[in-house]
């Protein structure tokens, strides 16, 4: 048996966007929308610190640039080493949490799944099999990673999971999957234009690759709830079963003055016009979805 939880990456933004953009055409205009406070109540249960081996297990064809992107974000949450803003400033957020701590994600064994062993179509319980190949260790998280011509059941109206198993050999694991052939519009935004509400021009993605960019977002997202709310008894708002977490509460939030829409503001790399708020390892830079800061207790971005 095992228990998840769901990241609709800006699947929920978008859902309020249908109504807020009759009422905001541009940024000055947002300050006419009332922000109510947000509390993400403490369930008194486990969280995830210190050392945390994050397995990584690709299912399907990807490139070896795409599997360097992921693997440098996932260094990034630990590098002081990057300029500011810093992905590993935003990891650091984290740590605020009551009951948590300090962690260091260490990328652990990288399982390649390149036949498709399970077939293009999944469900939820193979992505618990896949997950289980990444070992049983505590304080482990095992990441699934599904390639663009993969379809999961309830793909694009999630955008990825995290959750844990039950019994004697539990662990934590999550999913993403790559929806640039699939929903970009959902799960890439805002390196594609969205499904629904305003039709802006899509922003560059910062490592030229829509779908992996937008994996990144989505893998920070769950990522940051299964530290937060490995095992459902951690920080969430709302039912166990469809909790909003430690950045899916704060869905479609990238910058300041952000709003339905519209990501915020952000910083642009000059030479190939992309759009950022993090550093990274390796000259990386990433966009990284607002986190909620239990201290403030309000979404909190980068820039």
């Amino acid at each position: 048996m095992a228990s998840s939880s769901t990241t609709c990456g800006t699947l929920l933004f978008f859902a309020s966007t249908i109504f807020l953009s009759t009422l905001i055409s541009e940024p000055a205009s947002a300050a006419l929308v009332q922000q109510q406070p947000l509390v993400l109540q403490y369930h008194n249960g486990i969280l995830l610190k210190g050392k945390i081996t994050v397995n990584l297990i690709w299912y399907g064809k990807f490139t070896p640039t795409q599997r360097s992107i992921i693997v440098d974000f996932l260094q990034s949450l630990n590098s002081p080493r990057a300029a500011s803003p810093s992905a590993a400033s935003w990891w650091m957020t984290t740590e605020k949490y009551k009951g948590g701590g300090a962690s260091t994600l260490v990328v652990g064994k990288q399982i390649l799944d390149e036949n498709y062993s399970l077939g293009k179509m999944l469900k939820n319980s193979n992505l618990v099999y896949l997950a289980a190949r990444g070992g049983h260790m505590a304080g482990s998280i095992n990441v699934v990673l599904t390639s663009a011509d993969v379809y999961v059941d309830g793909f694009c109206s999630r955008c990825g999971t995290h959750g844990s198993t039950r019994g004697p050999a539990r662990f934590a694991y999550a999913w993403v999957g790559n929806s640039e052939t699939q929903c970009p519009g959902q799960c890439a935004w805002p390196f594609h234009q969205p499904l629904y509400g305003p039709q802006t021009p899509p922003l560059v993605a910062p490592n030229g690759d829509v779908g992996v960019d937008g994996m990144v977002i989505n893998l920070a997202t769950v990522l940051a709830g299964a530290v937060t709310n490995p095992y459902n008894s951690g920080y969430f708002q709302g039912p166990a079963t469809a909790p909003l977490e430690a950045v899916s509460a704060c869905t479609g939030m990238f910058g300041s003055g952000s709003y339905p829409g519209y990501p915020g503001n952000l910083l642009v790399d000059k030479a190939s016009g992309a759009s950022y708020n993090a550093n990274g390892v390796n000259g990386r830079k990433f966009l990284l979805p607002a986190i909620w800061d239990p201290q403030s207790s309000a979404c909190s971005t980068l820039v």
